[in-house]
């Protein structure tokens, strides 16, 4: 698999400037400490907020997935990390590990039902985003839609770069909605369950990117919204709903595992 290059693309909220970067492992040279940041808004968000029993110290939070087979995309503002998101092929392999929801169904992780998909697939079309954070200084409905937008920007292209096609995740059911709401249909592929540390319902979802349209550097998340909503193919058995006027709360993608 060919590397992808580190990329950037900014974006203007309301006047408040914020930029997309993406890299894997071989570029983090080139971002100074954002990766590290990175892990520092999970550790707080995931260990510290929701309890989870996942691998970290007093700092950050990384697992068995943060490999030289991982991408990333975050949004930096004023030169803080203030968002992001994880991606891998589901060809992936790294020792005996593959991606999260393969490792889940081959009952690799503890606090993940094996039934949560009906067949774990292995083909370069197909990624699995994991580990999104928003930081709780974007605090605007409007500012964390744009963060969450260029973080999914980032993702898509990066699997695009690649061959991918669809992209899954493991989230709340009303990640749906929201993603849909952004330009990006998914639906679900599985059954919810409740996780034990965080007593949040989760199920994996899937969409096609090829039925996304992506924003320009500078265009509002509204302005794309509009334009994608007659893009957007969503199956028959994926439940439609109105745009949501209340503040987005932080989402985590996936539920806590550990080996």
């Amino acid at each position: 698999m060919a590397e992808a290059g580190a990329v950037v693309k900014n974006s203007t909220t309301r006047g408040k400037n914020m930029k997309n970067i993406t890299f894997n492992l071989t570029e983090l040279h080139k971002h100074g400490t954002a990766f590290f940041e990175f892990l520092a808004l999970r550790k707080k968000f995931f260990v510290d907020q929701l309890g989870w029993d996942i691998p970290h110290d007093d700092d950050v939070e990384m697992d068995q997935y943060d490999n030289p087979k991982a991408y990333y995309s975050l949004v930096v503002k004023d030169g803080k990390v203030v968002g992001g998101m994880r991606t891998m092929a589901t060809t992936a392999q790294w020792g005996t590990h593959t991606y999260m929801l393969r490792d889940a169904v081959d009952g690799k992780l503890i606090g993940i039902p094996t039934n949560i998909l009906p067949a774990a697939e292995v083909t370069p079309t197909v990624w699995e985003a994991t580990r999104i954070v928003i930081s709780e200084d974007i605090k605007t409905h409007s500012e964390r839609s744009e963060c969450l937008g260029m973080l999914l920007d980032g993702v898509v292209k990066q699997a695009r770069e690649h061959g991918g096609t669809e992209i899954m995740a493991l989230c709340p059911p009303v990640f749906a909605r929201t993603m849909r709401q952004l330009g990006y249909p998914v639906y679900p592929i599985g059954e919810p369950y409740v996780n034990a540390h965080d007593n949040r319902k989760y199920v994996a979802m899937k969409g096609k990117i090829a039925g996304i349209r992506s924003r320009k550097a500078d265009q509002p998340i509204e302005s794309a919204r509009k334009e994608a909503k007659s893009d957007q193919m969503v199956p028959a058995n994926a439940s439609n709903s109105r745009v949501s006027t209340h503040h987005m709360e932080p989402q985590p993608v996936h539920a806590p595992s550990v080996v």
